[in-house]
């Protein structure tokens, strides 16, 4: 029997179970009761490392994210090295990578390394098939995942609703007169699949019918975005929009576009994600969802820092999207 176990059974962090035992800092009497009668269950008598575990607590947070030169990823991790340094933790950076056996070798390598906490930057870390590794993880330090959503006792996330704002979007060029709107993507993620739901369903609200070929997924990047373009405008010329879930994506769209002499926006609006510096580098300049990535990093900060202390926290918290309105559209629309 240890200091997990108990953990486990009263659906607390190891540093509130140890908080107990020690009887210091804060923790709320309703969490001290499911730790105290998990012990009487569990008939667990902590010793001498179980009590010296706050006191030998590491002081350190492990951050991972999947690129660290992508630009929404970069902004997230500045913001949690800065919450965390004033929380008085040190930051550990992986760079995993898209692969799922990289990502559970890193997670590993963290709990070797006795972080006291994790938090998993993008959504790619969420499987489609199983969250094994997440969830074992989870057994022995809490796990803060940044725009993603897994269920389990010592797993907190905060996300952005993507789906609600993609179809805002989507209501936005439909109020200046478009009708044929396409959705470019290019990653079957947790929020890349909320985006794809928020694009169909703002079509949806608006009553107008998605054509074939009018949702498109393409490579990532410049390259993937001018490819969407170019396919798009072979096969469906009279289209007078564009959604890209990715800025990059959006830049790349507007690349494809002029090649081919397309006007934006007088001949297409185009409409990007993420609102990063990518956003404003564009000629012209990209219409973007803020998805506020500086308010989700600072949330999940604070959320694991919250949850180390010993203090009650909500398994999750959404954070609402704004549309930022440039160069690119939406303009009114005379139907092609």
């Amino acid at each position: 029997m240890n200091i997990y176990v108990v953990a486990k059974r009263a659906g607390v962090s190891i540093a509130t179970v140890s908080r107990v035992i020690n009887n210091s800092g804060s923790v709320k009497p309703v969490t001290r009761q499911k730790v105290e009668a998990a012990i009487k269950e569990l008939n667990y008598r902590p010793n001498a490392i179980a009590r010296s575990l706050v006191v030998n607590a590491t002081q350190t947070i492990g951050v991972l994210a999947s690129d660290v030169r992508d630009s929404y990823h970069a902004a997230a991790i500045a913001v949690l090295e800065q919450e965390f340094r004033k929380y008085g933790y040190h930051v550990i950076l992986c760079n995993t990578g898209g692969e799922r056996e990289k990502r559970t070798r890193y997670l590993g390598l963290l709990l070797e390394k006795k972080v006291d906490g994790m938090v998993l930057v993008g959504s790619i870390f969420k499987e489609k098939d199983s969250n094994a590794h997440i969830l074992e993880a989870s057994d022995t330090v809490p796990i803060v995942m940044l725009n993603s959503h897994l269920e389990g006792k010592n797993i907190f996330s905060v996300v952005c609703d993507d789906t609600e704002a993609v179809s805002k979007v989507v209501e936005s060029l439909v109020e200046n007169g478009h009708k044929k709107i396409a959705y470019v993507y290019d990653v079957d993620s947790f929020s890349g699949l909320a985006k794809l739901e928020g694009y169909k369903a703002g079509m949806k609200n608006a009553g107008l019918e998605i054509q074939p070929g009018w949702i498109l997924k393409t490579a990532n990047g410049l390259e993937g975005g001018k490819a969407a373009a170019e396919k798009l405008m072979g096969n469906h010329g009279d289209l007078t929009a564009v959604i890209a879930s990715e800025d990059i994506l959006a830049a790349g769209v507007l690349k494809g576009l002029a090649a081919k002499g397309i006007r934006v926006p007088h001949d297409m609006s185009v409409f990007g994600y993420n609102n990063s510096v990518i956003a404003r580098c564009t000629t012209p300049e990209l219409s973007s969802v803020d998805n506020k990535v500086d308010v989700l990093a600072r949330e999940a900060a604070s959320m694991l820092y919250q949850v180390l202390q010993g203090n009650e926290v909500p398994h999750l918290n959404t954070v609402i999207a704004r549309l930022v309105f440039r160069e690119s559209g939406p303009v009114p629309c005379i139907y092609k």
